[in-house]
């Protein structure tokens, strides 16, 4: 009997750090035993070696800025059986997504020298505003383990078993110390999604939200939290919600209230 043909993986990026890329990168000892079930066909931040599609799998990194990322994603995802984004860039704008909330035509004037060679959208957007996403892999940059775990169960037709529960549950699987309740420290992990094994908080420093909203955040209360209990400022509460995933429906929204 002939052997069937392995899977072919595709990673590919839009505009990001490569952060996300480099963790899968960094799975080193993982990665010889998974390109023994998969062909990695293409994916530049390791190989200018590439094959042609079509892909059985396609992990997307970065935001669409650009007309022409818009053409080129829905090109992917014709090639692609399934797509996965990773990274908040991905799955959320990224920070790139400040452009947003300001007219992003003063930016490119102030910072390159001919703007009229520019060629950008109005906004930075994940990928799911564009074309159908099969998951999406949350973090600033993702978790190893998790990326593991999701192309292991898109190989094997099989959900994904990563938890929609908030930071807090970590902290607790941790034994830390609430750093919001003790501390008195503004803290997002109450409406972030876990992942990072409720990294800062370990260190009795207050969540960051790299991982995006949690499955049902209730940012508002929180919010009203920091401002009567821990004498956060508004502006406090703006910035803390306006940087890896500013433009998440959740922390945008919450962030619009503040933005006086």
């Amino acid at each position: 009997m002939a052997r069937s043909k392995k899977p072919k993986l595709a990673v590919w990026k839009f505009a990001s750090c490569d952060g996300c890329q480099l963790t899968l990168l960094d799975c080193e000892d993982e990665l010889l035993p998974l390109s023994e079930k998969i062909e990695i066909a293409y994916f530049l931040e390791a190989t200018r070696a590439t094959v042609k599609g079509p892909f059985d799998l396609s992990l997307v990194e970065g935001s669409i800025t650009t007309p022409h990322d818009v053409e080129r994603i829905k090109k992917i995802r014709d090639e692609s059986e399934a797509l996965i984004t990773i990274g908040a860039c991905a799955t959320s704008g990224g920070i790139q997504a400040l452009r947003n909330f300001k007219d992003v035509a003063d930016f490119v004037d102030l910072v390159y020298a001919r703007p009229d060679y520019i060629d950008t959208l109005e906004t930075s957007t994940p990928i799911s505003d564009h074309v159908a996403v099969d998951f999406e892999l949350r973090g600033c940059p993702i978790d190893k383990g998790q990326l593991l775990e999701v192309v292991n169960a898109f190989l094997n037709g099989r959900k994904p078993n990563v938890s929609p529960y908030s930071v807090c549950m970590e902290c607790k699987r941790r034994g830390a110390v609430c750093v919001m309740v003790a501390g008195r420290t503004p803290c997002l992990g109450p409406v972030t999604q876990a992942g990072c094994g409720a990294l800062c908080p370990s260190f009795a420093r207050g969540c960051f939200g790299c991982f995006g909203p949690m499955e049902s955040p209730n940012a508002g209360s929180l919010s009203a939290w920091w401002l009567e209990r821990l004498g956060a400022s508004e502006e406090d509460v703006l910035r803390a919600l306006r940087t890896f995933n500013t433009n998440a429906t959740a922390f945008r929204e919450e962030s619009e209230v503040h933005d006086v």
